[in-house]
């Protein structure tokens, strides 16, 4: 750690609906935050209310061009995660998670930091076994239009790894499961933002396929809360480790809750399934319990009421 003794913390991906999170918490517990984003996909708006803290910093700048800072711990978050986002420029997209991590696991070898990798659950695919442990190596499409994300993701837990077995490097991978709250996208495809926005805005609520596949939504503070709890691990303790909410949800399910919350009339439009769209999603979380005692506190209508609140009170205009 540098001569000051207050931790100083890298967040990529920092102006992001996660990374925004992440660094308005750390702050709270009292580090140095540098929050580094190119703004692909995050926004200034994110982390307006915290430019005036004299213990954040906000720096443009691409992860995948090396990075020269001083720092103690590193959460790599920096990679646009939805569809949408994602598929926009794929070859860009692997280069984030890949380039990406090369940088930053350089970085944190050059000063010594601790280096978190915030991986998927795309890494299971569309998985054979259900609920998905930690020790499922996956159902994979190398070649399919998701492949851009989700083979970058498991690059990048590859070179995580290599990394701690080659160079001793202080590493944690968290498997994030699907993450909902306010400060997320409204243009990102996501299921629970896409609903909400239809729902308030009075247009049809878009189905995929006959909507029962299944998902587990977790709220953000929830997630940060695992995240922070993971990097505080002794270090012997890498993961990778499941973050996210067991409680299984079909997609029509999820539709109904928001149309309930918002008192909305929208109906209900079926169009056909993305190609490789996982069928079910879950996470096992019986190693975050034991390890991080960690477990989702937020039910989703709790989690959803805070969500539409901030979609409805103008948090769409990002």
């Amino acid at each position: 750690m540098r001569s000051n003794s207050r931790p100083r913390v890298l967040v990529t991906g920092g102006a992001g609906f996660l990374g925004s999170h992440l660094c308005e918490r750390l702050l709270g517990e009292g580090h140095d935050v540098l929050c580094v984003d190119n703004f692909f996909t995050g926004s200034r708006h994110n982390v307006l209310h915290l430019l005036d803290n004299p213990r954040f910093e906000l720096l443009r700048h691409d992860v995948t061009f090396p990075l020269y800072v001083e720092v103690d711990q590193i959460y790599n978050l920096a990679c646009p995660a939805s569809p949408i986002h994602y598929q926009y420029d794929p070859v860009q997209t692997t280069k984030t998670s890949v380039h990406g991590a090369i940088n930053m696991l350089g970085l944190a070898k050059r000063v010594n930091a601790k280096i978190l990798q915030a991986s998927t659950s795309e890494v299971y695919g569309d998985p054979e076994v259900h609920p998905q442990p930690e020790g499922y190596w996956g159902r994979v499409n190398p070649v399919g239009p998701r492949a851009c994300y989700d083979e970058g993701k498991r690059c990048a837990e590859t070179l995580f790894f290599d990394y701690f077995r080659q160079h001793g490097l202080r590493i944690k991978v968290a498997r994030i499961f699907n993450t909902y709250g306010p400060r997320m996208h409204p243009k990102d495809g996501r299921v629970v933002s896409n609903f909400i926005v239809q729902a308030l805005g009075g247009q049809p609520i878009t189905l995929y396929g006959d909507g029962q596949q299944t998902r587990s939504f977790c709220y953000v503070d929830d997630l940060i809360d695992g995240l922070i709890r993971l990097m505080n691990t002794p270090d012997d303790m890498t993961g990778p480790v499941n973050l996210g909410n067991p409680e299984e949800f079909t997609i029509r399910e999820l539709a109904e809750q928001v149309l309930a919350q918002t008192g909305s009339k929208s109906s209900l439009l079926q169009e056909p399934l993305p190609q490789d769209d996982p069928r079910q999603r879950q996470p096992d979380i019986s190693l975050a319990k034991s390890l991080l005692g960690w477990e989702p506190a937020v039910p989703l209508a709790e989690g959803l009421e805070h969500t539409i609140a901030y979609f409805r009170d103008g948090g769409s205009a990002v």
